[in-house]
């Protein structure tokens, strides 16, 4: 057996950018554990490595040309997939070709076969029955990349607005829904498999269903719509056997939102917005083509907080986008004093190649743009750290993430108020009674005790 083993050959997997991008890569391994490959947590011990780039923003590209060159350097097969495979550099043909000839294959975004046709022609694998399992730790979800207790699930690939600050659509094409039987059966087997928290993504969730005519799918021999709502309350009624939590991400600030919050009033589905705003001022809204304004905005917050009181909402801005005046900086800034936003993160505008953006006048110098940003998180985080106090005193579920000696020590974890990765935590103290214990994957309830920065202090009861 062991030298069965030797011959199985490895796949190195690096995945960068947004968790829409995590997704792909998870499919990718899925369809490599069960062709019989096995996964190297080095490039050094692996056959062959594959990046999967992000190309939004100028930061994420250099970080993506930096792996694909060590990638290249520690192992020299390498096969590059993902945003930054479809991007063109200065003279027009592919970048990643342009500066790292040598890579194997290129592919763009949510490109499996290809990349699984360049593994077969650069690494090929004979089937073996005996020693290939397809794998199952998920069913039909397949392998996560994502700790046991939480997973992603994304409903759809792709987008229809044409945002001028933005190029996923010329990477991602437009918008593809997921037929949504095949959405809530993954999420079942997610929840069956142990998955305690499941977070839905998109390039536009509010816009699910919209290439289809939102037209009647089925799952479990019962007809749903293909749209936010009825997919958000199919989600809410398969966690609730299981107790667990589902959290909506990228989620555009339609009115059709409206719907969802006596869902999330209720606890059907987590009372979490993310919703990317962008901006406040009219003007520069309209520059970056993005719907809505900053007065129905403050309007549509308003209104979702009379529904549902303990809703979160998080955000993304951009500063420093061009033509942007002091005075509609100063409008955002007001804009984020007065709707309390809980959650925001900012980005200094990037001259992306091939936004249509970069053509707009009044590109603004890059000391400004990043001057701008980091007043505008200064008074993010005392709307944050004024939010967050006034946790102090009340009793939280929290979901364990991490809880060395069986949480006797404390811990960290996570309220419904914080998304992996990209919010705070719940520091979480040793437990008072001697015989509390906590384990990573379960929830526990926890008395807030004070802030620290972005995170909560808590004490296990």
């Amino acid at each position: 057996m062991n030298e069965i083993k030797e011959k199985i050959p490895r796949i190195g997997m690096v995945s960068l950018g947004c968790p829409k991008a995590l997704t792909d890569s998870e499919l990718i391994l899925t369809r490599l554990s069960a062709e019989g490959y096995q996964t190297s947590k080095t490039f050094e011990g692996a056959d062959l490595v594959i990046v999967n780039t992000c190309g939004f923003i100028d930061d994420a590209v250099r970080e993506s040309l930096d792996t694909i060159g060590e990638a290249l350097a520690a192992n020299g097969k390498v096969i590059v997939t993902g945003c930054l495979g479809a991007k063109s550099g200065d003279n027009g043909s592919n970048l990643v070709r342009q500066m790292h000839p040598s890579v194997l294959a290129v592919t763009g975004p949510h490109a499996t076969q290809e990349v699984m046709d360049a593994v077969h022609l650069n690494l090929p694998k004979p089937h073996d029955p005996f020693v290939d399992l397809v794998p199952n730790a998920f069913g039909i979800a397949g392998i996560k990349l994502t700790p046991r207790h939480y997973a992603y699930l994304k409903i759809s690939e792709g987008c229809n607005h044409r945002c001028t600050f933005c190029i996923i659509p010329s990477m991602r094409g437009d918008l593809v829904s997921r037929p949504v039987g095949d959405v809530l059966s993954e999420a079942r087997a997610l929840f069956e498999g142990g998955v305690k928290e499941l977070l839905v993504i998109s390039q536009d969730t509010s816009a699910y269903g919209v290439d289809v005519k939102y037209r009647t799918g089925f799952w479990d021999g019962k007809p749903v719509k293909t749209r936010m709502l009825e997919l958000v309350q199919a989600l809410g009624e398969i966690a609730a056997p299981f107790g667990a939590w589902v959290r909506l991400h990228y989620v555009y600030p339609y009115p059709s939102v409206d719907e969802i919050l006596p869902l999330m009033a209720t606890g059907k589905v987590l009372p979490y917005l993310d919703v990317p705003l962008q901006h406040s001022h009219p003007d520069v809204l309209r520059r970056m083509k993005r719907p809505a304004s900053g007065e129905k905005n403050l309007e549509r917050i308003s209104r979702w907080r009379e529904m549902c009181p303990e809703i979160v909402i998080r955000s993304t801005f951009i500063a420093g986008f061009p033509g942007e005046t002091e005075a509609e900086f100063e409008h955002l800034l007001d804009f984020m004093r007065e709707a309390k936003i809980d959650r925001a993160g900012c980005f200094a505008y990037s001259a992306v190649q091939g936004a249509t953006a970069n053509d707009i006048p009044g590109m603004l110098p890059l000391g400004v743009r990043e001057e701008r940003r980091a007043r505008f998180m200064a008074v993010a985080e005392a709307v944050s750290s004024q939010k967050l106090q006034q946790r102090v005193g009340a009793t939280m579920q929290v979901l364990v993430d991490h809880a060395p000696a069986l949480g006797r020590k404390g811990g960290t974890g996570r309220s419904y108020a914080d998304a992996p990765e990209i919010d705070g935590v719940v520091k979480l103290l040793p437990p008072e009674k001697i015989s509390k214990t906590m384990k990573v994957g379960e929830f526990t309830r926890a008395r807030i005790v004070g802030v620290q920065g972005h995170d909560l202090i808590a004490v296990p009861v």
